[in-house]
């Protein structure tokens, strides 16, 4: 008995191809927005350690998924196979970054519209959420997290140097604090009323303050 004896007329009848044509611009076109997505995300990180090879999985991912797809869509019994290929695929990397999750996605959605024929969605769509991504990832907020950290040699340098720091802030919140002999060391969250960090300079020359150190902060690291 062979494959065809098992698998009677209208099945394999409907098993499809596609043209040599449509799978050379389906991977270009996966490889250009690949691409696209490798420079939206090199413009718009904002981690502690940048990863070039992360931006090289995008792009490989992008046409790694136009290329199971075309797979899928182009022949029945090998979309069979995939579905149960796949399901065995355990994938444990760590995602540092969580916008790097919405990088993933998009490539994948990519790849998977490109090889559905949807062309214009793939391109478009891409432009569109690249443009977001960058005006809005991009977009510098006074109103963004601060930690100051000071150095008093006593309670009344201390109240001082809190008093000048409440008037050039939206908004001041002691995170830690701690006190040894003739030294008080402060952990203040602060949001700036504009970008201008000047007042950090007046901070440390006034008198009974060691020193100042104002540092960016977004509740996981600091830099």
């Amino acid at each position: 008995m062979t494959f065809n004896d098992i698998f009677k007329s209208s099945f394999l009848e409907n098993v499809t191809s596609i043209s040599v044509l449509d799978m050379v611009l389906a991977m270009v076109l996966a490889f250009a927005i690949g691409l696209f997505i490798f420079f939206v995300y090199k413009k718009t990180y904002q981690g502690v350690m940048y990863s070039s090879s992360f931006g090289v999985t995008l792009v490989a991912l992008t046409m790694i998924t136009t290329l199971v797809i075309l797979a899928v869509t182009s022949n029945v019994v090998l979309s069979l196979g995939m579905v149960g290929a796949l399901s065995i695929v355990r994938f444990r990397a760590a995602i540092k970054e969580p916008l790097d999750i919405a990088f993933l996605f998009w490539s994948i959605a990519v790849g998977i519209v490109l090889a559905a024929g949807m062309i214009p969605l793939a391109v478009f769509g891409s432009v569109i959420i690249g443009a977001i991504l960058l005006i809005f990832v991009n977009k510098k907020s006074y109103l963004m997290p601060y930690i100051i950290v000071i150095n008093c040699v006593d309670h009344e340098a201390e109240v001082e140097a809190c008093n000048y720091i409440k008037k050039r802030v939206n908004r001041m919140v002691v995170k830690s604090k701690s006190a040894q002999k003739g030294n008080l060391e402060l952990n203040l969250e602060v949001r700036l009323k504009e970008d201008n960090t000047d007042f950090v300079n007046d901070l440390a020359d006034m008198k009974g303050v060691n020193n100042a150190v104002l540092v960016s902060y977004n509740g996981e690291y600091m830099g």
